[in-house]
């Protein structure tokens, strides 16, 4: 609350948490010191694309900050590969202990473990409060939460020594060493990151989005900022079908349905069924998925029928389009209504007043005379898939949490993180949307936001829940939106038109003006930020190797390197993370993940390369971040409330 605003009743209400002046000051003197406490460490992960092998190691390894500390606590104690041990096994207890049993460990082995770790979550620690320790931990170790505590603090006191030694030595005699170890493992992956950043696009691509998604929601404290696939994927959890035969559509073109089927519990039967018999002797060698085969319910014998389903629900998709942009005229999409453009006498299709040569005459179920019209058989699927879809409890749930910890940009210690883009004409300058009446700038992420959140909350069969379902459809391949980033997604000329030039995406003016740091601080300055300190951090467009992810003289960082296995090839590196702690800002870039076998059983880590450290000419405390804005306010109003104690104006009350 506001300066200006504690007096009166606000004032009466917070002598009701401190009723005596003592009260008040024991916790200025609390918060005062916490203002001058390291800052909490920042992890920025972005593009993860249903990849959660990956995902799950870069989380537990907190892009190699876990590694770093093992290395400055035992560099001289411990060899190169015991420190690797040490990093696996608190990455995957479970796993290592049971190779550990397997060789026969014996207690000495468990005690040795068990004060190592004791030695590591003291050094991780230190940044917090004993409350925020205490309720990290909570969640972590069950009912060994009393014991770390204990054990986390070092006993300096004389008489306390032995009292503190006995107890890894007892916990081992006792036969609950494996146990306790779990506990203190996960409580050090618990106080290693202070806040989670997610910068875009859970969804797509990789097999298991909703393992990502069911990770994420067991964190403490995170943020997300909606990616263009998120918002396909919240659209259709809301039952919007455009969104619903998009989702199915990529999920066939990267052979990945297992999200959808296993992930979700969606049955996609009846769509193979009917494409198995209205395409059966149609041409489908186009249609052929170009996923590996990994993440696929139907094994790769049958590539054959997924090509009948991807061109089924294809041209399925292109209808719903054509519908959704008659509907919104406001989108200026008219350009993407091709079905009408289709010369089948020629084989051609008029793309941007161009005649291109199409691939595929042969569309059954395309009336020439009505082509964005689904045929019955094609209501009938996509009547069963919307109910499958909003039927989905877990589903739901994963799209409820993102719009709970989500949201279209987030503004956050100073930075600015969003996933696509902030549209920009090609002089610079900030981007009128008609989609969004006319919105630009912040203005325009703030309209975004409120819209995709009508296409979930409003009330099902009306004008705004409709509005909002084709709008989340706008914002994951609408012209310029700002999480799509780009005029047009040619997915139709990808699969339907012969020749490369009709397949270009041109990407906004954003993509060449964020190389400019006056405009990158004019964007920064919308937001209410900018100076030393200030960032735009940034996902979506992969940078590869030998590209520079640092833009605008350090004031734009792009964290998608192509964390997705689709893009290593593209990329030459397997992401970007960020860490952004008491010591500065670290950006490093992944190798591919060996996978979660080769990790356990050879230590196996995610080789990570520094790209730019930005340091601080000293320690970063709490003092100068949001957190620290809100203690300094807080203590300001308890001053008051002294003031008002002091005075006589307020009572003290018996504590």
């Amino acid at each position: 609350m506001k300066h200006s605003e504690a007096s009166g009743k606000y004032l009466s209400e917070l002598s009701r948490l401190y009723p005596t002046r003592r009260a008040a000051a024991a916790e200025v003197i609390n918060l005062g010191a916490i203002l001058n406490l390291p800052k909490g460490t920042e992890h920025f992960l972005s593009d993860l694309h249903g990849e959660h092998e990956a995902f799950s190691h870069i989380r537990r390894n907190a892009s190699g900050v876990i590694r770093k500390k093992i290395d400055l606590l035992f560099d001289d104690r411990l060899s190169e590969a015991e420190r690797r041990e040490l990093a696996t096994l608190i990455y995957y207890p479970e796993e290592k202990l049971g190779e550990m049993a397997e060789h026969g460990a014996q207690t000495e082995g468990y005690i040795s473990i068990i004060n190592r770790l004791i030695e590591l979550i003291r050094a991780v620690s230190v940044k917090y409060t004993r409350s925020k320790v205490r309720k990290r931990v909570c969640r972590a170790a069950g009912e060994y939460e009393y014991i770390i505590e204990e054990l986390i603090y070092d006993p300096k006191e004389a008489g306390r020594a032995g009292y503190y030694d006995n107890m890894p030595k007892t916990i081992a005699r006792l036969g609950v060493a494996s146990e306790f170890i779990i506990a203190l493992c996960d409580s050090i992956k618990a106080l290693v990151i202070d806040h989670l950043h997610i910068v875009g696009d859970l969804f797509d691509r990789g097999p298991r989005a909703d393992m990502i998604l069911e990770e994420l929601i067991r964190e403490d404290s995170i943020d997300i900022q909606w990616g263009n696939h998120d918002a396909l994927w919240m659209g259709a959890a809301a039952g919007s079908r455009t969104c619903i035969a998009t989702v199915i559509n990529n999920s066939i073109t990267y052979k990945n349905l297992d999200v959808i089927e296993i992930g979700y519990g969606i049955s996609l039967r009846p769509l193979t069924l009917f494409a198995a018999e209205v395409y059966r002797d149609s041409d489908v060698s186009g249609y052929m998925p170009r996923g590996g085969s990994d993440g696929d319910l139907l094994g790769q014998e049958d590539d054959l029928l997924i090509a009948r389903m991807h061109k089924a629900i294809s041209i399925i998709q292109f209808k719903l389009e054509g519908q959704t942009i008659k509907r919104n005229p406001s989108f200026d999409m008219n350009d993407r209504l091709l079905l009408e453009r289709i010369d089948r006498e020629r084989g051609t299709v008029n793309i941007r007043g161009k005649d291109f040569t199409l691939n595929d005459c042969d569309l059954p179920t395309v009336d020439p005379e009505a082509p964005y019209k689904l045929t019955e058989g094609e209501a009938e699927v996509m009547k069963y898939l919307k109910l499958a879809f909003m039927r989905s409890e877990k589903l739901s749930r994963h799209a409820r949490f993102l719009y709970e910890r989500g949201e279209m940009y987030t503004v956050f210690n100073r930075n600015l993180l969003f996933h696509g883009c902030i549209p920009l004409n090609d002089d610079g300058s900030l981007m009128s949307l008609g989609a969004a009446e006319g919105r630009r700038g912040r203005d325009l992420m703030d309209y975004c936001d409120r819209r995709a959140r009508l296409g979930f909350f409003a009330k099902e069969g009306s004008a705004e829940r409709q509005l909002g379902k084709d709008f989340l459809w706008f914002l994951w391949c609408g012209k310029d939106s700002p999480l799509c980033a780009r005029k047009r997604i040619t997915t139709f000329e990808r699969l339907l038109a012969k020749e490369e030039e009709a397949k270009d995406e041109p990407k906004n003016a954003y993509y060449r003006a964020w190389e400019d740091e006056e405009t990158v601080n004019m964007i920064l300055r919308e937001f209410g930020l900018g100076g030393e300190g200030s960032h735009i951090i940034n996902g979506h467009i992969p940078v590869g190797r030998g590209q520079n992810p640092v833009k605008a003289g350090g004031k734009l960082i792009v964290i998608d390197g192509g964390f997705c296995k689709a893009y290593h090839t593209k990329t030459g590196i397997a992401g970007y993370t960020l860490i952004y702690n008491a010591e500065g800002i670290r950006l490093s870039a992944h190798a591919a993940f060996p996978g979660k076998d080769e990790a356990i059983k050879n230590n196996a880590d995610i080789i990570s390369d520094t790209v730019i450290f930005q340091g601080a000419h000293d320690k970063i405390r709490v003092r100068e971040t949001d957190k620290g804005a809100e203690i300094r306010e807080r203590i300001t109003d308890l001053m008051l409330l002294i003031e008002e104690y002091e005075s006589g104006r307020l009572k003290e009350r018996s504590e």
